[in-house]
């Protein structure tokens, strides 16, 4: 997986420079990205302070790490039934 060119404090600081009046395509031009990646930042992360980002990240790995156990647990208990029926 790729490395984010920007990150999280430098998109909140660019979505403030658009809040304080400075227009999305200035903005763009200035930090050398396409402005679908400025509306993206701003559909997601509009609104938020780094302490939320920070905390939506922290949520997103705790739900991948709970959905990888569930797989393997699903994966031991398939396995199990499998092997119990073989039995019979």
């Amino acid at each position: 997986m790729r490395t984010p060119r920007f990150t999280d404090t430098q998109i909140l600081a660019i979505l403030k420079q658009n809040q304080a009046g400075i227009s999305p395509q200035q903005l763009c031009r200035e930090h050398g990205m396409s402005s679908a990646s400025f509306y993206k930042w701003r559909a997601k992360y509009g609104g938020m302070d780094a302490s939320l980002i920070k905390e939506m990240k922290e949520l997103r790995a705790e739900n991948a790490r709970l959905k990888k156990m569930y797989a393997d647990e699903r994966l031991k208990a398939q396995i199990r039934q499998e092997a119990l029926e073989g039995k019979l």
